[in-house]
């Protein structure tokens, strides 16, 4: 479980996250809207803590992580969080195998023998098999992201971040990609924290939405409640969205096609 306390972030000039709170329980799919430059990868990089907050508490199962200052502790709880980054992130210079295990070399004592069936099952978890061999370059951008995820779950976390998962992506790619997100969160139960602009896909699979509006959030809520919410702010934003997805052939309102209910689940 994730608590978060009056959590702020400054950087010169701008106060980015200003009084943010909430909380996260265990298997709970999270997911932050908003418009880019809000403050969102900000967020979950406090959480990871490759930010240190400037105020608050992060208190994950308990113990507040805001504060610590000493590296080797701050080493100790990233290995509770996978992180799937916006633009996937791969090494370009190692393999398929190399970049899926390269968190198992470096956060866990795991013998290097069984690196080989950890990487081939989280592959086979994401639909890829016998791809160990390949480079980044020789991947398509679906694949990438595929591998990019057995990397963020390889060392076996309790919560698996993701940064804009499905930026840039092509509506098929964008389909798979949402896919994966709910099989790693029911087949490895995981706690899912995501940020993105994308409604559709926060409507769908959350169990809670929350807006990031100036640096506070607008609102915390379910799924069907976030929808029908008076802030002007997630009004403003879900008719922008809404009048987006239609002019590209979307489907309505923001999570009605395809919703699941809270958490999406299936």
């Amino acid at each position: 479980m994730i608590e978060i306390k009056n959590l702020a972030k400054n950087f010169p000039g701008r106060d980015v996250l200003r009084d943010l709170s909430c909380r996260i329980e265990d298997g709970d799919t999270f997911s932050v809207i908003g418009p880019s430059g809000t403050g969102k990868s900000t967020f979950i990089k406090c959480i990871m803590r490759l930010l240190k907050p400037d105020a608050g508490r992060i208190l994950v199962d308990g113990e507040d992580i805001a504060s610590l200052d000493d590296e080797f502790e701050i080493a100790r709880i990233r290995r509770n969080f996978g992180y799937l980054f916006q633009e996937g992130a791969l090494f370009d210079s190692l393999t398929v195998f190399e970049n899926v295990s390269f968190g198992l070399r470096y956060l866990t004592d795991i013998p290097r023998e069984e690196y080989p069936r950890i990487v081939a099952e989280k592959l086979s978890l994401v639909g890829l098999e016998k791809v160990e061999h390949l480079k980044p370059a020789e991947l398509s951008v679906g694949m990438k992201k595929r591998v990019a995820l057995a990397r963020a779950v390889a060392a076996g976390p309790k919560c698996i971040l993701y940064d804009e998962p499905t930026t840039g992506l092509d509506p098929v790619t964008t389909e798979m990609v949402t896919d994966l997100i709910v099989s790693a969160r029911d087949r490895l139960k995981v706690t899912s924290i995501l940020v993105t602009h994308d409604v559709n896909l926060a409507l769908r699979i959350s169990s809670q939405v929350a807006m990031l509006d100036k640096g506070v959030f607008a609102a915390v809520e379910p799924p069907d409640r976030f929808i029908k919410s008076e802030s002007p702010a997630i009004k403003e934003f879900l008719e922008i969205s809404n009048a987006g997805h239609n002019g590209c052939g979307g489907h309505g309102r923001p999570g009605h096609a395809g919703h699941t209910g809270p958490g999406g689940r299936h």
